[in-house]
Formats: C-alpha cells, structure tokens, sequence
C-alpha cells in the first residue's frame, strides 16, 4: 500500500522548509523544534475533567508527573494509564503530550498519569528506566490517596516512551512485586542498533530517519552499554511468558514497524494477549498529527478503545 496522499504532502511541505536535521543540532535545540512541532499539529484545547501536576519522590530527586482525570468521571478510584511520553530519550516532556493524555483519559475513562522522566544526553541510560520503574511503583504504593485503582494500573507510551513501558512490564514481571494490567505500546523501540527491513527501506523521507534514531541513540547511550540488555532492547528479554496483555500500535511506513511486530510476535507465542493495530499507509507517530491526519484521531481512540474494555473502565 502507498503513503497515504494527504500524509505525503504534508512530510513534502515539511522537507522543503530551510534548516538542519535534528541529527545536525544540538538536543536543547532539537527540544525546541520538537514543542514547535507539536504546537503546530498536536491537538488544541481539549477539554478535560481536572489536569493536576504533582510531584513524585525518588531516589535522585524529584519526578514531575501530571495527572489526568476524564470528564464526567465517576468518585471512586479509577484505572489508570501510566503514560512515558516519545522523543527518543532526549526531547519531548509532558507539555508536547498533554493533548493525547487528555485524549486518551477521555476516550477510555481511564485517569492517565503522565511522567516526565530524566532526558538524555544530560542523563543517559539507566535515569529514564530508573525514573519510569519509580514512577509506576509509587503510584501503585499511593493508589488510594491518588484516586486510582491499585488492581487496573497499565504502563504506556510512544517510541521511546513505548520502550520504556516494555521494559517496564517486564522489571514487574521479574521483581514480582508490581503488577501490571495491560500494556499499550505505540511505535515502541524494541531493538537498538538492529537493521531491519524496515530500517532500511524507510530510512529516510518517512518522518522519522534513521540517522534521527541513531542521534537518539547515541545521546541515550553510553559508548559501553550492552545494546542487547532487555533494558535496553526489550525484544531481548528470554522469557515473554507471564507479561501483561498488550496494544501494539505501528505504521507500515516507520523504521520502527519491523522490531514493533516481532515484540508482538514473541509476546504472541509466549501466550500473551496481543492487538496490532497496523495502519500500512501512515509513518511513526502519526498520532501526533492529530490536526493534519484524520486518521490520527481515529487512531487514538480506537487505542483508547482497547485500553477502556481491558481495563473494564466506565
């Protein structure tokens, strides 16, 4: 299937716009564009039951999160999505997401917990999965206060957010001392530094390139880390038997669909329950474009969707 027109005009209109490639830039600069980007095709003004910011100990520090309660929501303690926001480690925050959070609370009726974990370069690998495991593991341990149902907790989030909620999944798993209901993972990084097909056919022109993923890459890990940790990598872990259902969203036309399809096939012949939804003409996180796409709304809230009947919201 071909590039969906309406999608192709726009990354053309994007292509013929003066200046460098993220990978020429520096990441506080790249972090700029980025909150331009969103500006321009995220979703405005969406209207929301309450957003409170609020803040998280840990053992570094502090851990910025915002929380989410849907419109009309009912009193009781609510299920909830942890969400880990994209950028590939390095840019993107909770502001460039807020739209899709309140979105995705909205359409599951789920109470959604954004966590706004440490970026890459300034803090490399492990700080993000440090952060991401802290925030899960405090929120379950103060369900009650929070207004959130401790026995309906899912992990997720996009690309890199996606990986993060992968790994995630599977430190619950193997601590045996948080538990996971569901797991949503959009263009998920599964696999650093494979050469899929799809790396290779779409590694330049798709919106995501993969001289942007290597820049990410590079700035998230150190020159010695094992590539192949699970923590790392998730589609490393041995054993995928015991991890939480899970939602698997990809696009035909990203780097990232290859490895995306083979953590769902693993997750698939170890027993877990898995959904692929995979839109065969769209590019990595078309559900940014929530402004340029029609299908990125639809997107979303079939994804939310899915999050609401496992988790049995509403």
């Amino acid at each position: 299937m071909p590039l969906d027109p309406l999608l192709k005009a726009f990354l053309d209109q994007m292509a013929a716009q003066p200046g460098p490639k993220m990978w020429e830039i520096e990441a506080p600069v790249a972090r700029e564009l980025f909150v331009a980007m969103m500006g321009l095709v995220g979703p405005k003004d969406v209207p929301i039951g309450k957003a409170v910011n609020h803040i998280i100990p840990a053992p570094h520090g502090e851990i910025p999160v915002r929380i989410y309660t849907p419109v009309a929501a009912a009193a009781e303690a609510l299920p909830t999505l942890v969400f880990f926001h994209g950028g590939g480690w390095v840019i993107g925050n909770i502001e460039t997401h807020d739209g899709l959070c309140r979105i995705l609370a909205n359409e599951s009726a789920c109470r959604v917990i954004s966590v706004e974990y440490r970026l890459s370069p300034e803090h490399k690998y492990p700080a993000a999965v440090e952060d991401a495991f802290a925030a899960v593991t405090w929120i379950e341990a103060n369900a009650s206060t929070l207004g959130v149902d401790a026995n309906r907790i899912a992990v997720g989030g996009d690309s890199a957010g996606g990986a993060l909620a992968a790994v995630v999944a599977q430190m619950a798993k193997e601590k045996g001392k948080l538990r996971i209901a569901y797991q949503m993972l959009f263009f998920p990084v599964t696999q650093i530094g494979d050469e899929t097909t799809s790396m290779r056919e779409f590694a330049e022109g798709f919106f995501l390139e993969t001289p942007t993923l290597k820049w990410f890459y590079n700035h998230y890990l150190s020159a010695d880390a094992d590539r192949n940790d699970p923590r790392v990598s998730p589609l490393a872990v041995k054993d995928f038997s015991g991890l939480p259902p899970a939602y698997i969203m990809l696009a035909g036309f990203d780097p990232l669909h290859d490895e995306g399809l083979a953590y769902a096939e693993k997750l698939r012949t170890a027993g877990v329950p898995v959904t692929v939804a995979d839109y065969p003409d769209m590019v990595h996180d078309f559900i940014y474009m929530q402004n340029v796409l029609p299908q990125a709304p639809q997107a979303l809230a079939a994804a939310a969707a899915a999050l609401k009947g496992a988790l049995k919201a509403g």
